[in-house]
């Protein structure tokens, strides 16, 4: 890969990560203010909806991958993020990886969203 290619994968996992700290955010918020299970519930409808979001901005500025790769990018990107940053350092455990509506729902729901914005956006052109 060129020194283009590593900068546009770069820009690609800014928007994945600009997605990852708000998902973050409505966990943090929603753990202060209710229960775990609604909190989970919130976030499973809040993560594709933001992913919409982001994806929506990144296809409208740059449009450097399909909505495939976008999709499998933006995916990848935020379980790395939540096996290194969320289960190893700050809890420690895998064991939100057990929880299917904690984790593999919205993980799912966001490839969805990504990709299906991405063939939206793509239409446009």
């Amino acid at each position: 890969m060129d020194k283009l290619g590593y900068i546009r994968l770069f820009i690609v996992f800014i928007y994945a990560f600009i997605g990852w700290t708000l998902c973050g955010a409505v966990m943090f918020i929603g753990m202060a203010v209710t229960t775990e299970f609604v909190t989970l519930i919130i976030h499973a409808i809040a993560a594709p909806i933001i992913f919409v979001v982001v994806t929506s901005f990144y296809f409208k500025k740059y449009d450097f991958t399909t909505p495939l790769e976008t999709a499998a990018l933006f995916v990848a990107f935020v379980i790395l993020m939540d096996f290194f940053i969320v289960a190893l350092i700050i809890n420690r455990s895998l064991a939100m990886f057990g929880n299917v509506l904690g984790t593999w729902i919205p993980f799912i729901l966001i490839f969805i969203a990504t990709y299906y914005t991405g063939r939206h956006e793509e239409k446009k052109d």
